[in-house]
């Protein structure tokens, strides 16, 4: 009862309250609330990791390109093993494994 006291002269200054409903407000209710500004920033994150991957995939495909355009048995491993392309006096035979 006595905090009780002490707490409300602060509650009924109308300043006090309007920051106070302003402040619950933007904490739970608000489009941009904090809990909305938390997943946006772990997503952010997954995006970024997303983002090196990527760019790293993409420097090893030019990587790769580079070479299969300058080295002709590379370019022919590559359409063997991709494409399953063979010679015209060659038979091919494709293996699965389980």
């Amino acid at each position: 009862m006595e905090r009780l006291k002490k707490v409300w002269p602060w509650l009924k200054n109308r300043y006090v309250l309007t920051l106070l409903i302003f402040a619950v407000w933007m904490t739970f209710f608000d489009s941009h609330d904090l809990i909305t500004q938390f997943r946006y920033k772990a997503r952010l994150g997954e995006l970024e990791e997303n983002k090196q991957f990527y760019l790293e995939q993409i420097e090893q495909v030019k990587k790769d390109r580079e070479e299969l355009m300058t080295n002709a048995e590379m370019l022919e491993k590559f359409a063997r093993e991709k494409y399953k392309m063979k010679k015209d006096d060659e038979d091919l035979y494709i293996v699965i494994r389980d």
